[in-house]
């Protein structure tokens, strides 16, 4: 007989929603790794002792590391999802028929508590991935990714020019409110406009039509009104859009995530280390693990990071950047005396330092010009001087040896091995953790969005790792004397094997 399953939607008297959340699950599980009642005491002194009571603390926190988990951006969303899902609600903890908190009052709660406490929840995090053994420390790989920013590219508007004593935008100064305007020197301004018409140029079709002109977009000459924070940029085989600068450091034991910051877009990796490097090294610090080897690809390549790792005894396997040559054609370089020699045996000795116009410096050598003028070969070397000047950068030693370590072996593996560790996890977490776009404006708001999206993938890390030990053990039986009876051995050989040939391997497996 055919069946046919009747809906009657009855009220159900008895219901326990922990019964109905399996032990295997994600969120069950997740309760429970994680002791989240110091969140409490991190942020008593930001609440009134009077007034009414605001979203809990650790609700808020479970709540947004759900999104993450997700991969869910809007607050709406969210909400509505958590409402849908028994295991969701069992690890919030609330009841079915409980209401969740508004979409807003996530969103205010997110603007109003600080960094800090976001950064006590990653370190907290963190301290339970090193105590069950899932972070060495002593290698880390770095790495960087745009995100793309809650700001459309097409409303940015010009920068407004600014008098001589007036006040623009520009360095590490201030950002700018949400809707005010962003003012920028005159002159810088007038060179800008001059260079992008120079490129731009008057394009005419072959009747005589004049083609719309592209929109050419800078930072130096263009803001984001909605987000001022946010930068244009631009990667290889990438549209221009407005971004925010996601940076990682990651151990390389196991993939777990050390360090994250939000960083701006409009500048090179290389600019972000010296931070990075210095809340990395409080972190492990904080962890007693030591630092001493740092990945990272050429985009960090510069001679003051060689340097800062140097003073800091960390070995970096950074590759130089392609325009840098450790030799010069036709000049040997003496170390120990600082000096060239030319092929005909005439030195170049060191004479000053000078300053290039971004404000780096640079060693100056050159020969005495009686040198060059008798030397035969000044037709080749330099005809319309009066001698030979070469121009090397202040770091040129600590490149020298960041090159020589590119070239041994253990740095082609190394170079495979930060590929390998911390590509994957922006592999992971931009599609998949919420991360493909972000839904807050200003730079602490991305650092704090970052820092969820690094704790749920610490989390994710911290429930998936089983530690196995293997056990082997062989037990090897003595052999028979031999004075014994040559028929008893012949007979034994035909029934059963020997007992000096009886060995036993046992391997056992521990799960813990």
């Amino acid at each position: 007989m055919q069946g046919k399953k009747l809906f009657l939607d009855k009220e159900v008297v008895r219901f326990r929603l922990s019964e109905r959340v399996p032990p295997h699950n994600l969120y069950r599980r997740l309760a429970g790794v994680v002791d989240w009642s110091f969140l409490y005491a991190e942020t008593q002194a930001l609440y009134s002792h009077t007034g009414q009571p605001s979203l809990d603390p650790v609700v808020f926190f479970k709540l947004v590391l759900v999104g993450r988990l997700e991969n869910l951006v809007s607050d709406r969303r969210l909400v509505e999802h958590c409402a849908l899902r028994l295991d969701i609600l069992y690890f919030l903890g609330y009841e079915v028929d409980e209401e969740l908190p508004w979409h807003s009052t996530v969103s205010r709660t997110r603007q109003r508590l600080p960094a800090v406490v976001f950064e006590r929840l990653f370190d907290h995090v963190f301290a339970q991935c090193v105590a069950r053994g899932l972070v060495a420390g002593d290698t880390q790989a770095v790495d960087s990714a745009p995100v793309k920013a809650n700001a459309s590219l097409e409303a940015v508007r010009e920068k407004q020019a600014a008098g001589p004593a007036g006040p623009h935008l520009s360095g590490r100064e201030e950002t700018p409110a949400v809707g005010s305007v962003v003012t920028a020197p005159a002159h810088q301004l007038r060179q800008l406009a001059t260079g992008q018409r120079r490129r731009q140029g008057a394009q005419t079709g072959a009747l005589g039509a004049r083609h719309e002109q592209a929109r050419l977009l800078s930072n130096k000459t263009h803001y984001s009104p909605t987000d001022p924070d946010a930068r244009i940029s631009v990667k290889p085989g990438k549209v221009r859009a407005l971004n925010f600068l996601c940076s990682l450091a990651v151990d390389t034991a196991h993939g777990v995530i050390s360090h994250v910051q939000a960083d701006l877009a409009d500048g090179r990796d290389s600019l972000h280390l010296p931070q990075l490097l210095t809340g990395l090294q409080q972190r492990l610090r904080a962890n007693e693990l030591p630092l001493r080897e740092l990945l990272a690809d050429a985009g960090y390549a510069n001679g003051s990071n060689y340097a800062l790792l140097e003073a800091a005894q960390i070995t970096a396997w950074i590759p130089v950047f392609g325009q840098y040559k450790a030799e010069i054609d036709g000049f040997t370089y003496d170390a120990p005396r600082d000096v060239y020699h030319c092929r005909a045996g005439k030195v170049l000795s060191f004479r000053k330092y000078d300053a290039r116009a971004d404000g780096t410096w640079q060693k100056i050598y050159w020969a005495t010009c009686s040198d060059c003028q008798q030397c035969p070969l000044k037709s080749t070397c330099v005809p319309g001087a009066k001698r030979k000047q070469l121009t090397r950068t202040i770091y040129d030693a600590a490149y020298r040896r960041a090159w020589q370590r590119q070239q041994t072996r253990r740095g082609q593996r190394l170079r495979r091995v930060r590929q390998g560790t911390v590509e994957p996890v922006f592999g992971h977490l931009l599609p998949h953790y919420g991360l493909r776009r972000l839904n807050v404006r200003g730079l602490a708001g991305a650092h704090k969005t970052m820092l969820l999206t690094a704790v749920a993938y610490n989390l994710k890390k911290l429930l998936k790792y089983r530690p196995q030990r293997q056990l082997s053990l062989a037990v090897a039986l003595p052999r028979p004397l031999l004075a014994v009876n040559t028929r008893a051995c012949r007979r034994n050989r035909r029934t059963e094997t020997p007992t000096w040939a009886i060995v036993t391997r046992i391997r056992r497996s521990t799960f813990t």
